[in-house]
């Protein structure tokens, strides 16, 4: 594969005096026994924010049974280390107890492992400072019997669609919130039906839900998104974040119509069932919430008569950018006058449907269209985390406009009504530095549009938006609407560069966080930041031709050469011979490519991690493995559905495992590490976990994964020990942000913001400096 290497500017090549995530790195607070060393060192991506607003965490200390005894783990928090020595972060030590007698001090890692212990034991630690100060013991916990524990679910109950066709349900993408303040994660499973449909397929689906548990297993509120929310990985991401500052997560997602919140007692007993409150416009235009948008195959036929009967108002056709009539547009000659008749639209309809559009493609099937929803009011609702209760309903921006037509659903030979229009992004990102806000996006293959909005804890304010514009058709039923300039002149580069996910990182230095959308980066103000493009290479369907990057399916924003000032991005894209590389390694802040191939194909999966720990920097993969500078490694590869850090040296483990399959977590040098048998992945054959996040215990990361039988989501935990002492992730913000997201479109792994492998340099970790609503506010 040929490696097209980039030569970068000398302004790049000059370490960054300041960057970092908002505070300092252990080299500006120590010196390495603890006293003060000020020094400017190169921080990796964050900001010089004083004090950015993160979550108060408890010690999160949990313990489990293992053949060498009881294995115990717990956080260090983001603001109990002021220094670091050769084996991680220093400041704050700790005193284990076992049955409320003090067996250990525990001085280089968080975690310890009890030869003496019982299943019956009691554990509780308690943090000691410099001076030996012990601070208040955490809570007492016991073993877990196995190296995992299990979160009881309640399964929704089984349907069947409007076709006639049963369904079931099981658990899916997940998140984490804390809702009550009291520094313990509540979690959010998302309930998807079997007949769940990427957006390209046709079909009716099952209702979607999403139900909030605490770690007991008890069931606080179940959301019923309703019949006019497609169930799909397209169509619902949750944001689950303290967006108000009040110390108690939030929940926001796009709802519609029919949307409720039920709630239960502590028994697992309905209590209510409850709407959410139309928009006063909406009601008076007639909507309800018992109304039902969804397509039968002859409702979209209507659709289609109705479509062409008013052709002569299109637009499009008024100002004579589109065919004058349908014939012209199908290539056919004229028969009939315009505007249409109700019989010669119907005549036109099935020459559309039944002549043309099988012309295009065997696989156009519109007489069996179904399923769809490409009418009917669209929302954001923001829900109070804790009770489930409805706080504010939005119209959702932008709204669809059609059933796809502009946005070149039906261009292509491919016709696919309600694809492009219907692609959802979701994500969090500290847009000032300091505040978390709310991102809403529509659209990355066309027209591509995105909103961020602030929580006050009344109402939301919208920041900014994001519009490319349409993609310019001649017509719209046979024309290429992807790598096409959008109409609107700041924001029309973007299109065709986005990805099944985005990325939310401090790419610039400045303290504030944007959004890598793909190929293009969106600045924290809403400015384009770059979209990047490259040289067609002399294989290509183009050469010699700048094109975008454009759009692909995996997407990963780290430090990914420690050598380097700033952040790399690592993405595969979509476009074949129509692309310039079907893999790239971007610098973050400029969109300039450091190394790449063009693989003349749709390069599907790509993954980054340290799986190779005597080479310097994360590996990259995609069409073999290369290191970070871009040397070429070997032509086999590690997995691709999620990377994880489970175990003690700071390498990067792979999850595999998908459909029927149980998953593994595996080691590119030592083997399989872990098999969860009884459970399973999520996403068909994306494989992915239900989430992997640093949810408790050490910076290592936990599985969260249903049960085969969806009875329960099992959290898996590392037992191996380290003697790495780093605080928890979730203190860095970029990493939490990234967590947050992660149920989003195609789920990616989440990175902090500093380089994290076997080789950190624990002098350029940062130390962050934030504050904390609530419980534990300053």
């Amino acid at each position: 594969m040929p490696l097209a290497a980039k030569v970068l500017s000398s302004a790049l090549s000059v370490a960054l005096l300041i960057g970092g995530t908002a505070g300092v790195t252990g080299a500006e607070a120590s010196n390495g026994n603890g006293s003060t060393e000020a020094s400017l060192q190169s921080h990796k991506g964050g900001s010089h924010v004083k004090e950015i607003q993160l979550e108060y965490l408890d010690r999160g200390l949990v313990a489990a049974s293992t053949s060498e005894g009881v294995f115990l783990s717990w956080r260090l928090l983001g603001d109990e280390a002021t220094g670091y020595s050769d084996k991680g972060l220093t400041g704050t030590d700790f005193n284990v107890y076992r049955d409320g007698k003090k067996i250990a001090t525990v001085t280089d890692s968080t975690n310890y492992v009890d030869s003496a212990g019982k299943s019956s034991s009691r554990y509780e630690v308690a943090a000691v400072n410099k001076k030996g100060k012990e601070s208040k013991r955490s809570a007492s916990v016991k073993p877990w019997a196995n190296g995992y524990v299990d979160i009881p679910l309640q399964k929704p109950a089984d349907g069947v669609t409007p076709a006639g066709e049963a369904y079931t349900y099981s658990a899916n993408d997940m998140s984490v919130g804390d809702v009550d303040g009291d520094g313990q994660y509540e979690f959010f499973v998302k309930w998807d039906p079997s007949n769940a449909k990427d957006v390209s397929q046709k079909g009716y689906t099952g209702k979607t839900y999403i139900d909030a548990y605490t770690i007991d297993g008890q069931l606080l509120y179940r959301i019923d998104l309703g019949v006019n929310i497609r169930a799909g990985a397209h169509y619902t991401q949750m944001l689950v974040y303290d967006f108000d500052g009040d110390g108690k997560a939030e929940m926001m997602f796009k709802t519609a119509p029919g949307t409720k919140i039920i709630k239960y007692n502590k028994k697992g007993k309905v209590t209510s069932e409850k709407y959410i409150t139309l928009p006063k416009q909406d009601r008076k235009a007639g909507y309800s919430n018992e109304d039902d948008y969804r397509l039968s195959a002859d409702g979209y036929y209507d659709h289609v008569v109705d479509m062409f009967r008013n052709w002569h108002k299109h637009d499009e056709v008024v100002k004579g950018n589109w065919p004058a009539t349908l014939e012209e547009a199908f290539g056919i000659e004229k028969k009939y006058n315009y505007p249409l008749s109700q019989q010669d639209a119907e005549s036109m309809a099935d020459y559309f449907i039944d002549v043309y559009a099988v012309e295009r493609s065997n696989r156009n099937e519109l007489r069996k269209f179904e399923g769809f929803i490409v009418d009917g009011p669209e929302y954001v609702t923001v829900f109070e985390g804790k009770s489930g209760k409805e706080l504010e309903t939005i119209p959702y921006e932008p709204e669809r406009h059609d059933d796809g037509l502009m946005w070149g659903d039906y261009a292509m030979a491919r016709i696919e009504p309600g694809n492009r229009v219907d692609r959802f992004l979701a994500g969090v990102a500290y847009l000032d530095g300091k505040t978390p806000s709310a991102i809403f996006a529509r659209g990355y293959y066309t027209r591509s549009t995105m909103v961020a909005y602030n929580w006050d804890g009344k109402k939301l304010k919208k920041e900014w938006k994001v519009d490319s514009g349409w993609t310019p058709m001649k017509n719209p039923f046979n024309d290429g609407p992807h790598g096409v300039d959008g109409t609107d002149p700041q924001y029309g580069s973007i299109t065709t560069q986005g990805a099944h996910y985005f990325s939310v990182a401090d790419v610039d230095g400045d303290g504030k966080q944007e959004i890598i959308y793909g190929s293009a980066t969106i600045d924290h103000d809403g400015s384009v930041l770059y979209s990047s493009t490259d040289l067609m290479p002399a294989e290509s369907a183009a050469p010699g031709t700048i094109a975008r990057l454009g759009h692909g399916d995996a997407l990963h924003v780290a430090d990914i050469d420690p050598d380097r000032p700033g952040l790399e991005i690592f993405m595969v894209h979509e476009g074949g011979p129509w692309a310039p590389y079907g893999y790239s390694l971007r610098d973050a802040k400029t969109g300039e490519v450091i190394y790449g191939g063009y693989t003349g194909k749709d390069t599907g999966r790509g993954m980054v991690g340290d799986v190779d720990p005597t080479r310097r920097g994360l590996e990259t993969w995609a069409v073999g493995l290369w290191t970070a500078k871009g040397e070429k490694i070997s032509d086999q590869a590690p997995g691709t559905n999620m990377n994880i850090r489970w175990a003690g040296d700071m390498t990067t483990q792979i999850v595999d495992g998908a459909i029927d399959v149980t998953p593994t977590i595996k080691d590119w040098n030592r083997g399989t590490l872990l098999t969860a048998t009884g459970t399973l992945t999520n996403n068909h054959t994306k494989g992915t976990p239900s989430l992997v996040a640093d949810i408790f215990g050490d910076w290592r990361e936990e599985m969260l994964v249903r049960t085969t039988d969806s009875s329960a989501i099992r959290i898996y935990l590392s037992t191996e020990k380290t003697d790495r002492k780093l605080y928890t992730l979730m203190h860095d913000a970029m990493y939490r942000v990234g967590i947050a997201g992660q149920n989003s479109g195609y789920n990616q792994p989440s990175y902090p913001s500093f380089y994290m492998a076997s080789d950190i340099d624990w002098s350029k970790v940062t130390l962050p400096k934030f504050y904390t609503p609530g419980k534990g506010g300053k």
